[in-house]
C-alpha cells in the first residue's frame, strides 16, 4: 500500500459500501468497494464514490476502506440516512442469498464538486445495477456516466432491487457489460425473442451498442463476447471457503491486464486465478501479493 500512482491506469468504481452480517461474521462489503480493492492491488490507481452514514457502522467503512488502502476521499457522509447493513444467508450449493436493506446512506450519493473531472480524467468508469435503485444516486450516476471514457456495467441483479426500465436505461449507457449466467437469461428475456446465449449477446450488444460482455458461470468458468472475438474460459479448480466477492475480482483482474493492453485469452486466464485465489480465501478483500498468483 503507500506506492504512487502517478504513471498508473486511473479507475473509479460507484456504488454501495456496506456491511455484510454473513454466517461466518461481519464483513466490510460491496461490489464497487471489492473491484477498487482488487484493482488497487492489481496496480491500478483506482478511487471508490459511496455514501455512509453518520453513524458508528459508517465511521468504521471509512477506516476499513482506509486500511485496504482505498482513498476515502470520495465516501461521503449522510446525516439522515445510516450505513448500509445487509444479512447474508448461505442456501445450497454455497450460494449467499442477501437482504438488502432499503433506504440506506448509498442511495443518496450527490454530485459533489470535482466528482465530473475525476470521471473524466480515469480510464474506466465501474458501476452497479444496485445504486440505481434510488432516484438520486441514480441521477448522480447519470451525470458522471456522461464525462466517461470507457464504462462498464457490473449487472448486479438483486431481487427487489433492480427493474427492466432501468437495466435498459444503464446497457444504453455502458460499453462493457459483465452479468452471471442467471442475469443473461433474464436480459435474453426482456430485450430478445433468442433462447441460445450466443444469439442473445448478439442481439443485446446490437440493441445497447455494447463493444464487450462478459458472462461468468462460477465452477463451468464463463465467456467472454467482443465484437470479434468468443473466447471460453476455464475456472481453477480450488478448495472454496466461500464466494464472496470472487466475481468482482475476477472483473478487477480482467480490467486491470485490459489497461495493461494484454489480449483477451490473458485478460481471462490472470481473472480465473485471481478469483480461483479469492475463492479459496475468506471474504471478497484478501491480501496477497500478485506475484505469488
Amino acid at each position: 500500500m503507500g506506492e504512487s500512482f502517478s504513471n498508473y491506469k486511473k479507475a473509479i468504481c460507484f456504488g454501495e459500501i456496506l456491511w455484510d452480517n454473513l454466517p461466518s461474521g461481519r464483513l466490510a462489503g460491496g461490489a464497487p468497494m471489492n473491484v477498487a480493492y482488487h484493482l488497487r492491488k492489481l496496480g491500478v490507481d483506482a478511487s471508490l464514490i459511496s455514501r455512509v452514514g453518520n453513524d458508528e457502522a459508517g465511521k468504521e467503512l471509512v477506516d476499513f476502506v482506509s486500511s485496504i488502502g482505498i482513498p476515502p476521499g470520495h465516501i461521503q457522509t449522510d446525516h439522515e440516512q445510516s450505513t448500509s447493513e445487509v444479512l447474508g444467508e448461505l442456501k445450497a450449493n454455497n450460494e449467499m442469498v442477501y437482504t438488502i436493506t432499503y433506504p440506506t446512506a448509498w442511495d443518496f450519493i450527490t454530485l459533489q464538486d470535482g466528482l465530473t473531472e475525476q470521471v473524466a480524467a480515469a480510464d474506466v468508469f465501474v458501476f452497479g445495477s444496485l445504486a440505481t435503485r434510488n432516484e438520486v444516486s441514480k441521477n448522480t450516476l447519470l451525470a458522471l456516466l456522461e464525462h466517461a471514457k470507457f464504462s462498464v456495467f457490473d449487472v448486479n441483479l438483486r431481487a427487489p432491487h433492480y427493474s427492466k426500465e432501468t437495466v435498459s436505461t444503464f446497457l444504453n449507457k455502458a460499453d462493457f457489460a459483465k452479468l452471471n449466467e442467471n442475469e443473461i437469461v433474464i436480459l435474453g428475456e426482456w430485450f430478445t425473442l433468442e433462447k441460445e446465449e450466443n444469439a442473445i449477446v448478439k442481439a443485446l450488444m446490437q440493441q445497447f451498442n455494447l463493444s464487450e460482455i462478459l458472462i461468468t458461470k462460477g465452477a463451468e468458468g464463463g465467456t467472454y463476447y467482443g465484437v470479434k472475438e468468443t473466447i471460453n474460459y476455464k475456472a481453477q479448480k480450488v478448495e472454496v471457503v466461500d464466494t464472496v466477492g470472487s466475481g468482482d475480482s475476477f472483473l478487477a483482474a480482467f480490467l486491470s491486464k485490459k489497461l495493461a493492453g494484454e489480449t483477451i485469452t490473458d485478460c481471462l486466464d490472470f481473472a480465473s486465478k485471481l478469483a480461483g485465489f479469492v475463492t479459496s480465501q475468506k471474504g471478497a478483500c484478501p491480501n496477497y501479493n500478485v506475484n505469488e498468483l
